[in-house]
């Protein structure tokens, strides 16, 4: 039995669906402390208050900023430039923890903070997260624009200076290597359990997942479709037209995206890695602004698994073109080489760091 502190950033589905994952698995061989802040540390915080073999901790992290609802990059990056310049203050309580509860290694989750007490620390750091696909790919099929973006990202996923002597990255695509990162070991989307337990069934319902920020007027649209409508990500609204609002809770969101008949939202690493592992058809509405989603909804139609358009630009005609090519979709990803689930290769990653860590 080990001792891994665990660290993820707060902001984002996907940072915090990982780490449950991995700590669910993780949890009955080892004890996890896990260090993350914002949405991400109260919703673990909630899961895991009476645990004995995990706890929760906070940490100072950054969260993405918006101006007038839409992605606003340059404060989201000067925010996190400012986090790394205060580093040193930040880490002393953490590197004391480390020294108290002696972790033998720390898995991070595009979280800085732990891993720079780590390095302080003399503690061997392995980097489990999405973000680093854009250091580690060969991205070159990406249109041009998405690829000056990768390169001008680069620096400032450098910048995060995680010290890592081990590197995985989960997309639910896969790409070749850059030369310098031939080491970078891929998987695929790490699920949380309830999704790998649940059984893919064919619904009647389109399922929605809709940033806190999505204009009104793509709520508005999904009035087009024939077919039932269930939303999350904005609330209980009462019901209008074809469109249901629902609360975010685990339970029915997988249980709707299992039996959904097409997916339609924005385009996180996470849900669109579920969906596809569901095999649904993905109709993918990224922001303009927000690179890092444009670049999985061009894989996600790269895998002939959905179609996308910018969340600004979307038409009632785009969902009608969509929903009129799902069962084409659906039959790709039926017939899709890749297999849409990391969660047991990610763990084996960790497992054999552990191994390493304690010779």
């Amino acid at each position: 039995m080990g001792t891994i502190f665990y660290s993820l950033m707060g902001e984002g589905r996907g940072h915090a669906a990982r780490a449950r994952a991995m700590t669910e698995q993780l949890r009955h061989k080892h004890r996890v402390v896990i260090y993350t802040s914002f949405e991400a540390l109260a919703f673990l915080r909630k899961i895991y208050v009476d645990s004995s073999d995990v706890e929760v901790r906070e940490t100072t992290g950054i969260i993405m900023e918006y101006t007038r609802g839409r992605l606003d990059l340059p404060k989201t990056v000067i925010k996190g430039l400012g986090l790394r310049w205060n580093l040193k203050k930040i880490v002393q309580p953490i590197c004391h923890d480390i020294g108290r509860d002696q972790p033998d290694i720390v898995v991070t989750d595009f979280e800085p903070t732990v891993a720079r007490a780590a390095q302080q620390s003399g503690v061997p750091v392995m980097s489990l997260d999405h973000q680093h696909f854009i250091v580690a790919y060969d991205l070159g099929s990406l249109p041009w624009r998405l690829r000056s973006y990768a390169w001008g990202m680069v620096p400032v996923v450098k910048s995060f200076g995680l010290g890592q002597q081990k590197t995985v990255v989960s997309a639910f695509f896969f790409s070749r290597l850059r030369p310098a990162y031939r080491d970078v070991i891929q998987v695929g989307p790490i699920l949380r359990p309830l999704v790998r337990q649940t059984k893919a069934t064919l619904g009647d319902h389109i399922l929605c997942y809709f940033r806190r920020h999505t204009p009104e007027r793509i709520v508005d649209l999904m009035t087009h479709a024939e077919r039932p409508v269930r939303i999350y990500g904005l609330g209980e609204r009462p019901a209008r037209d074809n469109l249901h609002f629902c609360k975010i809770a685990e339970e029915p969101f997988v249980a709707d995206l299992a039996s959904a008949w097409a997916v339609v939202g924005a385009a996180g690493n996470q849900l669109s890695g579920e969906t596809l592992y569901f095999g649904k058809p993905f109709l993918t509405i990224p922001e303009k602004n927000h690179h890092e989603q444009r670049i999985n909804a061009h894989f996600v139609k790269e895998l002939g698994a959905g179609d996308c358009q910018f969340i600004e630009n979307i038409q009632p005609d785009d969902l009608t073109r969509f929903l009129g090519e799902a069962e084409n979709y659906r039959n790709n990803l039926a017939n899709s080489p890749h297999h849409f689930d990391g969660t047991e290769a990610a763990l084996a990653e960790i497992e054999a760091f552990l191994q390493l860590a304690a010779k």
